[in-house]
């Protein structure tokens, strides 16, 4: 596993080149670099490759250098922010095509030959994932279940052993005014401010 050698990792998760995501991710990286931090970005709209994991683990695909590049951001860092839309209960396709082709064994996580556990392989990283949606959190809360928190911590970051995450969502968007939304992105800032100072202070960037 590459060393440490960039604090802060931005993954925008929007397949859109404009959005809310990219706007609270402008917003973080700012508060983040004004504090200090060192800070690698990418977009998805940006990367290009095939999300299609078509042999699952059976066969796999060489990956492009956008998928290479994204992976040594991830062993590189000592804290990853995700930002995207929910959808349908979870991530963009496109998004979940990043894992499905890059989060793989060997990288992510070393499955045992005998028994069922596995091995942890991205540890000593956190995590800060934003989330917008057009559900009120409190609904996707108590009705939903929060599908995309549960997803994207306990069966992706957690399951590399990448912990703490913090989830924090936004909506209902379609219903947001521009105060509302002007809120949210200086929020934004001032947790990438706040994370900027803790790993710059050597404290643990949660």
């Amino acid at each position: 596993m590459a060393s440490t050698e960039t604090d802060l990792f931005i993954f925008v998760g929007h397949p859109r080149a404009t959005s809310l995501s990219q706007a609270l991710a402008d917003a973080y990286e700012a508060g983040a670099r004004a504090a200090g931090a060192s800070v690698r970005r990418m977009d998805l709209n940006a990367m290009a490759f095939d999300p299609d994991l078509t042999e699952g683990y059976k066969a796999r695909k060489t990956l492009e250098p956008d998928l290479e590049a994204w992976r040594e951001a991830v062993a590189g860092a000592r804290k990853i922010a995700l930002f995207y839309p929910q959808w349908w209960g979870g991530m963009p396709a496109k998004m979940k095509g990043v894992f499905d082709r890059a989060y793989l064994p060997g990288f992510a996580m070393r499955y045992h030959e005998k028994g069922p556990f596995w091995d942890r392989l991205l540890t000593g990283r956190s995590a800060e994932v934003f989330l917008t949606a057009d559900t009120p959190p409190w609904w996707d809360r108590f009705v939903y279940g929060r599908p995309a928190a549960r997803q994207v911590e306990r069966l992706v970051l957690n399951f590399a052993g990448i912990k703490p995450v913090i989830i924090r969502e936004f909506g209902p968007v379609k219903l947001a005014s521009e105060r509302k939304i002007a809120g949210w992105i200086k929020s934004a800032e001032a947790r990438g401010a706040a994370a900027g100072r803790r790993v710059c202070e050597g404290k643990s960037p949660k």
